[in-house]
């Protein structure tokens, strides 16, 4: 059963891409800047490209269900969607759907990608974002396993939450148009939130 079927659709909840990929003849389902999703169903890969951003690929080791999510900072003032940008946010939703559609707190493993460097003037936005995960996740008891950050080029995932299996490729020539993406939504951030401590040049 697609567990993700069941998941409570939020009133600002948007529908994700799914395509049937020819390759591999599973299911595609694309997050981008602010999802979350959640599923068990063994024919669903999520799948996410990656810059400065943090996708953390939570599972359920034993009852194989899991998910990912992708987010922008670690945290910040914003309201309705926009929230699910913050790692703060992105991460307590994204565990407890986990948690409420069956899975254990207690087997709960982490897999981490992202945090490039991709420009200068993102630096250190990436490398918040990197502390913010490890720390979050180990205040929560949750094991890391496995998962690549920092660097400075682009990356797409792909994470399979019934089996685990997680995959990377780099990304080359999709770093100008995530560049202009994560600005354009820093920038947003800077317009609402002063805490936001990035220069653009």
């Amino acid at each position: 059963m697609n567990i993700a079927s069941r998941r409570p659709k939020l009133s600002d909840e948007r529908t994700l891409r799914k395509f049937r990929n020819p390759r591999d003849g599973l299911v595609h389902v694309q997050l981008t800047l602010g999802d979350t999703y959640v599923t068990a169903d063994p024919e669903e890969v999520l799948t996410t490209i990656l810059g400065s951003c943090i996708s953390a690929c939570i599972r359920d080791s034993s009852a194989g269900i899991g998910g990912m999510n992708h987010f922008l900072l670690p945290d910040g003032n914003s309201g309705d969607r926009a929230a699910r940008c913050y790692g703060i946010n992105a991460m307590e939703l994204l565990i407890n759907d986990i948690l409420k559609h069956g899975g254990d707190r207690r087997r709960l493993e982490a897999k981490l990608f992202g945090g490039a460097n991709v420009v200068a003037a993102l630096t250190d936005v990436g490398s918040r974002n990197i502390a913010f995960a490890r720390q979050f996740l180990n205040d929560e008891g949750i094991s890391i396993v496995g998962g690549e950050v920092g660097g400075d080029l682009a990356r797409r995932i792909q994470f399979a939450p019934a089996s685990g299996r997680a995959r990377q490729a780099v990304v080359k020539g999709a770093e100008p148009r995530l560049v202009e993406e994560e600005l354009t939504a820093l920038h947003k951030k800077t317009q609402t939130a002063a805490a936001v401590d990035v220069e653009f040049f």
